[in-house]
């Protein structure tokens, strides 16, 4: 596959193939979705239009069913919309084939889940090197941004010991240093508290926006929960595979 060249220019911004200069992260626009059942189409997204800039920590608040975990696979290119554009980082992701979306969401997307999915046989530190090594980053450098990482979460001391004998809270921080270890500009958090008990989901929480914060990532958040929705800078709602607010 011939390689694709993107331009760039000062101030974190950058030029599409037609000139237009952008700042957002991620920005969608008019993206449409469905799925077939049986006879007929099932619409998860209709039009739906969404920016999230650099530093920027957006909730996406909805029941179950609304679009959230289909507009976060489609941001990380596991899902193809059926129309609109998704630009990520400046890449149109409709450019590119699947070996290519999968490069690219190893490369540039980060992921924070409910359950963690820390590999059990690997130590806290190899956890943590995995991303590095599939991005050709497992040398000194990225060695000690993993050490770095952790911490800043703490955990300094549990570098070698296997996620089995972390508590919840642990390995969630954990989960947190490896979604955005290899540098990512976007993470994709899909309920990150929803394990996790009130005080140390709050814990969490706060660790991934400041984390976020300070690391300039888009963060989105996909979450049930108004008070967690409400610690992000934004908050947007989703009905029938529409923005509402």
């Amino acid at each position: 596959m011939p390689s694709r060249t993107f331009t760039w220019i000062a101030t974190s911004r950058w030029l599409r193939p037609d000139g237009i200069s952008l700042t957002a992260t991620v920005s969608l626009d008019n993206l449409c979705k469905s799925y077939r059942e049986g006879a007929s189409d099932r619409k998860v997204l209709s039009g739906l239009t969404m920016h999230v800039e650099s530093g920027e920590a957006v909730a996406l608040l909805g029941a179950s069913g609304s679009g959230k975990s289909t507009l976060l696979n489609i941001i990380s290119g596991l899902v193809v919309p059926d129309s609109g554009s998704v630009l990520v980082d400046g890449v149109e992701l409709s450019t590119l084939d699947a070996e290519a979306r999968t490069l690219f969401r190893r490369e540039r997307v980060g992921f924070v889940f409910q359950f963690f999915h820390l590999i059990p046989t690997l130590t806290v530190m190899e956890n943590l090197r995995l991303p590095l090594q599939l991005n050709g980053k497992d040398d000194q450098a990225g060695a000690q941004r993993a050490a770095d990482l952790l911490k800043r979460v703490g955990l300094s001391e549990r570098a070698d010991s296997f996620p089995d004998r972390l508590s919840g809270g642990e390995q969630q921080r954990v989960a947190i240093c490896r979604a955005l270890v290899h540098q990512p500009p976007v993470v994709l958090a899909d309920e990150p508290t929803g394990n996790l008990d009130g005080k140390t989901a709050d814990e969490v929480l706060r660790l991934v926006l400041d984390l976020a914060a300070e690391e300039r990532v888009a963060l989105v958040v996909v979450t049930h929960s108004e008070s967690v929705a409400e610690q992000c800078s934004r908050i947007v709602r989703m009905a029938e595979g529409k923005l509402v607010s």
